[in-house]
């Protein structure tokens, strides 16, 4: 995607935070709407306490903060305190977006959005919104009433006037080769270039399940031919007995892994959460994938899986179904039969879409500039 002389320079403002769910979307419109429009100004409006107080800066925007004010769940001193916490935050978005002179907000979700659409519509500024979960969150639903465009990741999400849009990712997953660069990640990561490889993750902080399952399932894994990249999470090695690792040949274990570019072009076959950005990127990148959703909250992970798993792109498998049997029932046979992940493969690349990114900063660009032609 190259710059367009025809497209005008325009005063972005983003607005999200809370978890990395919702900052790197953000980001990923950001870079996409900086290609199409280099000389646009973008800022970014988070609270003081969300991943985007780090993530934001060290991508090198600038980042205006508001205080977060959630609604009160229970009876409690909080709900007298609420309406004046809220109108402060709306007043203080407000203040933000008149000093940047804005001409458009996206917002991504998280606390943040709902003062930050509130304090737009009352200056006339068109907001324009991406839902990233199936299960639309509060902030969006009010967020989607008076945007101009609302984008989501998963089609069927239950937001009117919507389109399916896919998720904004990084650009190193989005236009991933898995063929041509899948030799080159093994080799990156210690693992043999030619033989088949499982990739498990619970995410950066892992999942106790998953890593217990790995530990209980390693040599019927092993047996299969494959070899195992274990991504057990931070502080969360996994041992063969306390203090000392579990260790066989062909089973490798990190605690974490800058760049998970390199884990899905490794990979023949992932084991991961279903987390809106894993569902996503997994499709985008066509790799077939075993989810065990998170098994607290709304169900809402369960909901993301759903299309890529019906479209047969991937399993799902409950988190307390997960066992040695169950690996053993119906993890080895798909690595054991190349035929059976071509077909996942196939399935999964059906569902990706690699463009959301752009298709979100175009929408935020026509909502700015109504007269300008954007292709």
């Amino acid at each position: 995607m190259s710059p367009s002389k025809n497209i005008p320079a325009v005063k972005a403002v983003l607005a999200g935070g809370g978890t990395a769910g919702h900052v790197s979307p953000m980001l990923a419109v950001a870079r996409a709407l900086e290609r199409l429009s280099p000389e646009s100004e973008i800022t970014m409006i988070g609270t003081e306490v969300g991943l985007e107080t780090r993530l934001v800066p060290e991508a090198g925007y600038r980042l205006e903060t508001i205080e977060k004010v959630p609604m009160p769940r229970r009876p409690s001193a909080d709900i007298l305190r609420f309406p004046g916490r809220f109108r402060r935050a709306i007043d203080a978005a407000a203040e933000i977006l008149t000093a940047r002179q804005a001409d458009v907000v996206l917002g991504v979700g998280g606390y943040v959005c709902t003062p930050v659409y509130l304090a737009a519509q009352r200056l006339g500024i068109p907001v324009v919104v991406h839902e990233a979960n199936a299960r639309p969150g509060l902030a969006n639903r009010w967020g989607n009433r008076i945007s101009v465009f609302t984008g989501v990741a998963f089609e069927g999400t239950a937001l009117k006037r919507s389109h399916w849009v896919g998720m904004p990712m990084s650009r190193e997953i989005s236009q991933l080769d898995r063929r041509s660069s899948r030799a080159e990640a093994r080799r990156e990561l210690g693992l043999d270039p030619e033989r088949t490889t499982l990739v498990v993750t619970g995410g950066s902080s892992g999942a106790a399940s998953l890593n217990a399952a790995v530990a209980a399932s390693v040599d019927d894994l092993l047996a299969s031919g494959a070899q195992v990249l274990h991504l057990t999470g931070a502080g969360k090695a996994v041992e063969e007995e306390p203090g000392q690792l579990l260790q066989r040949p062909g089973y490798h274990q990190r605690e974490y892994l800058d760049g998970m570019q390199l884990a899905y072009a490794a990979a023949d076959l992932l084991v991961a959460r279903a987390g809106a950005a894993t569902v996503c990127e997994v499709a985008a990148v066509s790799l077939p994938t075993i989810f065990v959703p998170l098994p607290v909250g709304n169900g809402e992970q369960e909901l993301n899986a759903r299309d890529l798993v019906d479209a047969g792109g991937a399993l799902l498998v409950k988190d307390e179904h997960l066992s040695r049997e169950w690996v053993s029932r119906n993890l080895v046979p798909l690595l054991e039969d190349p035929s059976l992940l071509e077909d996942m493969q196939r399935q999964a690349g059906e569902r990706g879409i690699t463009d959301a990114d752009e298709r979100m900063a175009k929408e935020m660009l026509r909502a700015a500039s109504p007269e300008t032609e954007i292709d």
